[in-house]
């Protein structure tokens, strides 16, 4: 991680939402080192004082000064975590990131271009401009790419993959968005998606390899609850989406090939 300067401020936030992660995260704290040179801040914002990625913060830190650990008092779940990582950080651009995605990495400089050419808010996508998705569960990963194919084409979603929970955006405008989301799984990061597009922000994607849980631990994915709350925002989406004028219709791509595009 890019150290700062005397008075510097962050360019980037980096949230990673965890619950015992504590595998997953030394590997992913390694490579946001090497992947990320503009200064940063990476938080990991945990609900409970014994999740076993504490102690993994703890002995990583005196090599990484921009490295915080935020205790999320919000309540449980991925959206108040979301919530208390925004409250925290410092940084001109804020990305929400999982502890156990290693593939995107790659695409945090593509990420920050776009936000460089005036994005507000971008979003990755595993199903389009050579993006894909391997491993995790194989219903969630097929009832995620016939959602996102669906909302995209029927929606009229200018977005490949809403659901994603790679995002990057100008800090100011989470208040903007005004989630709603109960903690279930990462739908909150469908309806900043949908609201984003609504408020007419200008919008970006970046296409990724999505390699889930490459390094171990345990999936939260609950096909009942996960469903009924998705459809929801689907539905609501939907609605509000065909039933708008255009705007914020527009979503930039990067300027060069994304190296992740080359893998076979």
């Amino acid at each position: 991680m890019t150290e700062l300067g005397a008075g510097d401020g962050p360019v980037l936030s980096v949230l990673l939402p965890v619950r015992n992660e504590g595998i997953n995260l030394r590997t992913m704290l390694k490579l946001l080192a090497g992947a990320v040179e503009v200064p940063n801040e990476v938080l990991v914002v945990y609900d409970h004082p014994d999740d076993d990625s504490l102690p993994v913060v703890a002995s990583l830190a005196p090599q990484h000064p921009n490295l915080r650990p935020i205790h999320n008092t919000l309540g449980p779940g991925v959206v108040n975590a979301i919530r208390a990582g925004v409250s925290a950080a410092r940084g001109r651009y804020v990305l929400i990131f999982a502890a156990d995605e290693v593939g995107p990495v790659l695409a945090i400089d593509d990420m920050l271009e776009l936000m460089d050419r005036g994005c507000d808010f971008v979003s990755c996508t595993r199903y389009a401009h050579g993006g894909r998705r391997l491993g995790g569960s194989i219903v969630g990963g097929a009832l995620s790419r016939l959602a996102n194919r669906l909302f995209h084409r029927i929606a009229g979603s200018v977005l490949t993959d809403s659901t994603t929970g790679i995002k990057m955006f100008k800090r100011e405008v989470f208040e903007r968005l005004n989630v709603q989301s109960p903690p279930v799984g990462w739908v909150v990061v469908f309806e900043m998606a949908i609201k984003a597009e609504l408020a007419g922000l200008t919008l970006g994607e970046v296409p990724i390899v999505s390699i889930d849980r490459l390094y171990g631990g345990r999936s939260t994915f609950r096909l009942g609850p996960w469903f009924v709350e998705y459809l929801r925002w689907f539905l609501w989406g939907l609605r509000r989406l065909r039933s708008r004028a255009p705007r914020g219709r527009t979503v930039l791509l990067p300027q060069r090939p994304t190296s992740l595009r080359e893998i076979p």
